[in-house]
């Protein structure tokens, strides 16, 4: 499981990327990888919770990103090995 962070670089330039990073987030979700997406408080980028990808798949995936790809936010992409989970996220263990 991953936790990807993505905090504004350039925030200036997001509204010209924005339909295109919102395509890519939901590409991300049809293709059954990302779980959550949601807003860092306050207002200091974006956040996603990703399964069921490789370390590399993640960073290509994230590197397609157009707002990665156009300097809006700086990504960090944070790899966590699950330990104790409510039983509603058991499959987050597996």
């Amino acid at each position: 499981m991953h936790v990807i962070t993505l905090r504004f670089a350039d925030k200036s330039k997001a509204p010209q990327f924005m339909d295109a990073h919102n395509a890519w987030i939901k590409r991300g979700f049809d293709d059954g990888v990302f779980l959550l997406t949601g807003s860092l408080q306050p207002n200091a980028g974006g956040m996603i919770l990703a399964h069921n990808a490789s370390r590399e798949e993640i960073e290509a995936r994230v590197q397609d990103d157009p707002f990665v790809a156009e300097g809006v936010v700086d990504a960090e992409i944070l790899a966590v090995t699950p330990g104790r989970a409510d039983e509603r996220l058991a499959f987050l263990k597996a």
